[in-house]
């Protein structure tokens, strides 16, 4: 069975070359994510959040890396579909509870605009979106 720290490597690699809209690694998300949440599976799905939409990494490849269906299934509900709108990307995520909880912390680190040098006005109106993603998913 895969841990904690193979989870962590595995978004190491495949975030490497990335980064935010703030200029930094892009690692440093997920793992401010993952820092927000637990217990131990709740961690690793929030590590590999972003990794099966954002890299070559699979559904398939974590569960051959033996991660727990249960972390698997978070991170697919975390991963957003081809032609899916945003709304029902997010009642997809918060329908599973590991994934709920990540989605919420990934929503809150995603708000932090402290880490864009300069926003503007798209970084609001993201920040915007984001707020009523937290305030639909606390309403449910």
């Amino acid at each position: 069975m895969s841990t904690l720290d193979r989870a962590i490597e595995i978004a190491r690699k495949a975030h490497e070359g990335q980064f935010d809209k703030g200029g930094a690694p892009y690692i440093g998300h997920p793992l401010r994510v993952m820092e927000r949440v637990g217990p131990e599976e709740a961690k690793m799905a929030a590590a590999l959040h972003d990794v099966v939409e954002d890299s070559s990494v699979t559904l398939g490849d974590l569960r051959a890396e033996g991660f727990p269906e249960s972390v698997v299934e978070a991170v697919e509900a975390l991963t957003k579909r081809p032609g899916e709108s945003y709304e029902d990307f997010i009642l997809r995520a918060a329908a599973n509870k590991t994934a709920r909880t990540v989605k919420l912390a990934d929503l809150l680190d995603n708000c932090d605009l402290s880490r864009i040098p300069d926003p503007g006005p798209e970084d609001c109106e993201r920040l915007r979106k984001y707020q009523e993603a937290i305030d639909l998913i606390r309403s449910l």
